[in-house]
């Protein structure tokens, strides 16, 4: 791509100056920063001096590919990082200096670092015992992962955005305006908070915000932390700063003033991540910080068409004030009113089939996105491309790990194959994993082979099947894959048995993976199993140290059984590069920040479009830096609130896209209900509007 005047004053020039660079999404901002550190290492800076800042591990990707595949000497040394990664690497380092000053009850031994995963399964140990004897959230019917994440996410929110901890109760009690009933859940989920940091002092436990509070306002004030970092890293490259908290902000303001050169890259109208605790609008005050101050207003991935569509429906979301554009944005998009869901299924999967086997599409360039992203909506679209030999992926992060089919199949075969956890698989979990495990084979054949050879928690000889028209109806050939899945379980128990993520390592390479099963060539399987296996022996790694005689194997199988919601794995956005169409909630494809050629909106009357999730224990805009102290979250509040990210989510999509956009629609949702959600009444809008001016200039005419 070749640079643009301002995207040359980022790469080419100010190489010793703090740069603020500021520009809507597809404008070249990355480009350009990928540019400049390349040309940084030209002119002879140490590559180990670098440091590349993202929100996100999974936005590092464009710079890692970029400096991996460039000439450049050294260019695959430069560091990138997160805040979290950040502040692992220097709290594991200067650990011994602040231990007693966090407080912890063991200050002579090593902090334990804790995953999502793991800050659950610690949550369940040791405060739903409190939750029970105190009778809290009686008035709530959400699952208690639900419950464990927002308690979290509490923690989290204070620790960056950089309040007391022990203030969450009341400053989400001082802006509530309903039942005073929720101020009692409100004091439970702060009574929850409190005893989940008593008891992470107390066994050397150290969750993100504990992490982030350790960083920030003990290791980063001090003199021989922070000139750890400062020295190390001269050149600092901070892209996406709007996504990241009040606590970064503040550091990276401290550190302009140290570093040899700095460029912070500000996505503008953007902020998607505010749920996890960004503030946009503090991110941007850094702006008056740097030397220079740059923007790229020239879009670099939406054709003339897109940019059409983009502008009318930004009128419909109450941008009245754009001027009207000379393209027909309706050339941009595909419009189809069904009245019923499946319908609306057919309508997506023959497009892309068009796109795909008639124009020559690479799937990889298609998206499927939808406001949420249910199991029946997804399956119905994977067997529907299944059947017209079309690849896809699914990414759906903040899902408990029991959802995906892949590691329910694992985790039932390893009930199976552990007898001794007195824990054996139920007779449907069992079907569905044979199902899952053997290619070709259907639930029904499944159920049939489960109701006749499963007794007593393991699973017999097909032999046993005596019957030949049942025989007939198995065929031979599954039960060939049947028995070899036997055999193996059968085999693997007459021996000692493994660690659970080496059983999982060792079942799926040398059964689940191979030809005739499950797993072969399944994207979604093969990483949704190795982000179990990663999970296992973290789990197994980590709770050994702090209780070595703990049953780890069997403790897991428990944990993941009663739903925690996974870790966030960078493999899950690295498959990316599977020439696969991508089946996502739109969120989750906006956050990963990869423009496509074609997208496809489905559901577009659903009100979850823009409407913000309920969360009966946190409240996002209320625990936030740009709250004032005294006001009351109101029904007006939650109007624009939803309107603002409604607006900031259908731009962020259309912005990363270049093509078409398909915008699908069912009269009737999944639930039997009609749709009439804002999406849907502003896409209306302006197809009517810009139907009335055609009329208006053929009159004139």
């Amino acid at each position: 791509m070749r640079l643009l005047k301002n995207q040359q004053a980022v790469a080419k020039e100010n190489l010793d100056k703090t740069i603020f660079l500021e520009g809507v999404a597809g404008t070249g901002k990355t480009t350009a920063a990928i540019e400049r550190v390349k040309q940084l290492l030209r002119e002879g800076v140490d590559a180990d001096s670098i440091l590349i800042l993202v929100p996100q591990a999974t936005l590092a990707a464009p710079y890692k590919d970029a400096l991996r595949r460039s000439r450049v000497e050294n260019g695959a040394n430069v560091r990138t990082a997160t805040l979290g990664s950040l502040a692992y690497q220097v709290i594991d380092l200067f650990w011994p200096i602040i231990a007693e000053e966090v407080g912890v009850t063991h200050p002579q031994e090593r902090p334990h670092f804790l995953s999502l995963e793991l800050v659950q399964y610690y949550m369940t140990r040791y405060v739903e015992p409190e939750i029970a004897r105190r009778d809290y959230f009686n008035s709530l019917h959400v699952p208690k992962n639900r419950l464990y994440t927002q308690i979290v996410d509490n923690l989290n929110k204070a620790a960056l955005v950089g309040f007391p901890y022990r203030t969450i109760g009341e400053r989400l009690k001082s802006a509530w305006t309903g039942d005073s009933a929720q101020a009692y859940v409100y004091d439970d989920a702060q009574a929850c908070a409190n005893l989940f940091r008593e008891i992470c002092r107390k066994n050397n436990l150290l969750d993100f915000s504990l992490q982030m509070e350790i960083f920030a306002k003990q290791l980063w004030t001090l003199p021989q932390p922070r000139k750890y970092l400062t020295d190390q890293y001269r050149h600092l490259i901070v892209d996406n700063v709007e996504e990241e908290s009040p606590i970064m902000h503040g550091i990276i303001a401290d550190w302009l003033g140290e570093c040899d050169s700095a460029l912070i890259i500000y996505d503008a109208e953007a902020g998607y991540r505010r749920f996890l605790g960004s503030d946009s609008i503090n991110a941007y005050n850094l702006k008056a910080a740097c030397e220079v101050q740059i923007e790229l207003d020239k879009g670099r991935v939406m054709s003339p068409e897109i940019e059409a569509f983009q502008v009318e429906i930004a009128r419909s979301l109450g941008r009245p004030d754009l001027d009207k554009p000379d393209t027909d944005p309706r050339e941009a998009i595909a419009y189809a009113d069904n009245r019923y869901l499946p319908q609306m299924i057919d309508w997506t999967v023959d497009n892309i089939a068009s796109l795909i086997h008639d124009q020559g599409v690479s799937p990889k360039e298609i998206v499927i996105l939808s406001a949420f992203l249910p199991d029946a909506l997804r399956f119905a679209l994977q067997t529907r491309l299944n059947e017209r030999g079309i690849p896809s992926r699914t990414h759906r992060p903040s899902r408990a790990l029991h959802e995906e089919p892949a590691v329910r199949t694992l985790i039932t075969l390893a009930k199976l194959a552990h007898p001794q956890w007195m824990n054996p698989p139920e007779k449907y979990d069992m079907a569905f994993a044979l199902t899952s495990s053997i290619g070709e084979l259907d639930l029904v054949r499944a159920r049939l082979l489960i109701d006749i050879l499963f007794r007593d928690g393991q699973i017999l000889p097909f032999e046993r099947i005596t019957d030949p028209k049942v025989q007939a109806r198995i065929t031979f050939d599954l039960a060939n894959r049947y028995e070899r899945l036997r055999k193996w379980i059968d085999k693997y128990q007459q021996s000692e048995p493994l660690a659970l993520d080496a059983f999982f390592s060792k079942l799926f390479g040398e059964v689940l993976s191979q030809p005739n099963f499950g797993f072969h060539q399944q994207y979604d399987a093969v990483n949704a199993a190795a982000n179990l296996i990663d999970s296992a022996r973290e789990f197994r790694q980590t709770v050994t140290r702090i209780e070595p005689d703990i049953p780890a194997a069997s403790e897991y199988i428990r944990m993941v059984d009663m739903g925690v919601i996974a870790n966030q794995y960078v493999r899950d956005r690295e498959a990316g590069e599977k020439d696969a169409v991508l089946i996502a909630p739109a969120y989750t494809f906006l956050t990963n920040n990869v423009p496509v050629e074609y997208q496809f909106w489905l559901n577009i009357g659903s009100s979850g479009w823009g409407q913000r999730l309920y969360q009966p224990l946190t409240q996002p805009y209320v625990l936030s830096r740009q709250w004032i102290d005294g006001n009351k979250w109101d029904d007006e509040h939650e109007v624009i609130a939803n309107q603002e990210a409604l607006y900031e989510l259908v731009i962020g999509l259309i912005r990363r896209c270049r093509q078409r956009i398909y915008l699908g629609f069912s009269q009737y949702g999944e639930q039997g209900f009609e749709q009439r959600g804002a999406l849907l009444v502003a896409v209306q809008n302006m197809l009517r509007r810009l139907v009335r001016e055609d009329n208006d200039v053929q009159s004139a005419s």
